[in-house]
């Protein structure tokens, strides 16, 4: 019987555009990007669509997320014969993909629709889990930091300066192609909830290594071995060289990328991840969207 999924490849056959919004546990991977020796979302990704079509693709992502980052909703796209249709390759991927890779959603996209250059905005979830006592069941996904106090609301005043366009080389780590550090910052929150201090950054595009090295410095704040106008006065001056610590990577997950026209229905926002409980909270807290 056939499955419809016919294989071979000729560049005569129509083609289409398809988008995937993707999940992704960030823990065994060397990041996003598809890297000799490493493994790799993006390289998984392309291997399993290549296994169904006998032939090699290139999947092309909104953000590039760095080794243990997770994701609850990137956005890729890449090109396929026409006569497989767009909203079957959500399952037909999730088939083959290993247990730390989810398809969320495919849909068909217009020829000139990019993953990466038609979205208009990235938003970015960071989240520290405060209690002294260990959880197994947070660990993944928090950076567990219980050495001091932490006051979020003076983190929230530092983050405040930072809405607009910003230089903000400070937080910009070394080893990046971008050839200026000027981001356009959108949205920047930092809200306590329970055990959990949750900071949410939203951005037409982040510098390499912009949010931990940002949240390793919030923390300092929060601990109160630094003002929030000191916090500013460092990026505003571009003191590089007093930002020594980035957060660790597991408590960063890209949570939602932003296009003028979406492919997908709202819905698929929703329901996105398992949220954080803990028997001392009264509603769980979600450390991805």
């Amino acid at each position: 019987m056939s499955s419809g999924l016919d294989k071979g490849h000729s560049s005569s056959k129509p083609t289409q555009r398809v988008a995937l919004v993707i999940q992704y546990l960030g823990t065994h991977f060397h990041g996003w990007q598809r890297q000799p020796q490493h493994r790799s979302v993006q390289e998984e990704i392309e291997r399993t669509i290549a296994s169904v079509l006998d032939h090699p693709v290139t999947l092309h992502g909104a953000g590039r997320t760095d080794a243990g980052v997770h994701a609850a909703a990137q956005v890729a796209h890449f090109e396929a014969p026409s006569h497989i249709p767009a909203h079957r390759w959500a399952s037909i991927l999730n088939s083959r993909l290993p247990n730390d890779i989810l398809i969320r959603g495919s849909a068909p996209v217009e020829q000139t629709w990019h993953a990466r250059f038609s979205a208009c905005w990235r938003r970015y979830r960071y989240t520290i889990y405060t209690d002294a006592r260990p959880n197994l069941f947070v660990r993944p996904f928090t950076w567990h930091y219980y050495l001091a106090p932490l006051e979020a609301s003076l983190m929230q005043a530092a983050l405040e300066p930072l809405l607009g366009r910003q230089h903000l080389a400070a937080f910009h780590r070394a080893g990046s192609s971008r050839a200026h550090s000027w981001v356009d910052v959108q949205a920047a929150e930092c809200i306590r909830r329970g055990p959990f201090i949750q900071i949410e950054l939203q951005a037409s595009g982040f510098l390499y290594g912009m949010v931990r090295l940002l949240v390793g410095m919030l923390v300092e704040v929060g601990r109160g071995d630094r003002s929030p106008a000191e916090f500013t006065e460092l990026w505003q001056q571009q003191r590089r060289d007093l930002v020594k610590y980035a957060a660790p990577p597991q408590g960063l997950c890209l949570l939602r990328v932003g296009y003028p026209e979406f492919p997908f229905s709202p819905e698929i926002w929703f329901d996105t991840q398992p949220q954080l409980t803990l028997p001392s909270m009264a509603e769980p807290v979600s450390c991805f969207g």
